[in-house]
């Protein structure tokens, strides 16, 4: 039974000439352009890493390299697996739609790498169409508005708040110091709707003319960074 399973595995290797080889990879290049425009595209802006960009490009590339060193070799096959399963990325994904490039970057590599021409182009160029539509997409920017004043004013500063904001503003922390009087509210409101409130006037103009305001912080969340 051993000799056979060796047999078998030994005799199911199918090498690939140059001209497939080369083929492959022009192929993998091609598709992998298209992948970094859609990438390019649908994270402009601060959410944009050209070093992630090209790092997908590499990916196909590396994936078909792989598939054309294991080609129809089931034996080299497992024991490629085996090596790999050692490996252990720990790099954060910070969007994710950043996995699904991955992943997408991986599929074309493995349908150039086995001569799949046909699947790796038509599944590529619906994806990006999709992409193209949809890969706008983003998270709303967060602002805080931090005020702080007497403890005796919070009644009009709430309801100053909420009338700039249509009672949208969502208040996050309330520190009241009752040793000093003080009071700190934190409310969360997005971009948006922090121009529309600041049509007739800004935040910081409406608020000092309340009696006990001592400071006023405005402060922009991202969530992502830019690399």
């Amino acid at each position: 039974m051993k000799q056979y399973l060796y047999e078998y595995f030994s005799s199911t290797s199918g090498g690939l000439s140059l001209t497939d080889v080369v083929i492959n990879f022009i192929a993998a290049a091609i598709i992998a352009v298209l992948i970094f425009i859609s990438y390019r595209i649908s994270h402009a802006g601060t959410l944009y890493s050209r070093k992630f960009n090209v790092s997908l490009v590499m990916l196909v590339m590396v994936t078909t390299l792989v598939m054309n060193v294991i080609g129809n070799n089931i034996a080299l096959s497992l024991g490629m697996v085996g090596a790999l399963s050692i490996v252990r990325f720990r790099t954060a994904i910070k969007d994710p739609r950043d996995t699904a490039y991955i992943f997408w970057a991986i599929a074309v590599g493995i349908c150039c790498g086995v001569s799949d021409y046909l699947i790796a182009g038509i599944g590529s160029f619906l994806i990006f169409m999709i992409m193209a539509i949809f890969g706008y997409a983003r998270e709303t920017e967060r602002v805080l508005i931090i005020i702080r004043g007497a403890s005796l004013a919070e009644g009009n500063i709430s309801n100053t708040v909420d009338s700039m904001f249509k009672g949208k503003a969502r208040v996050r922390v309330t520190n009241i110091d009752l040793e000093n009087k003080q009071m700190e509210t934190i409310y969360e409101v997005t971009s948006t709707q922090l121009e529309k409130a600041q049509s007739n006037g800004t935040v910081a103009e409406r608020m000092q003319q309340l009696e006990g305001i001592t400071g006023i912080d405005i402060v922009r969340q991202e969530d992502e960074v830019n690399q």
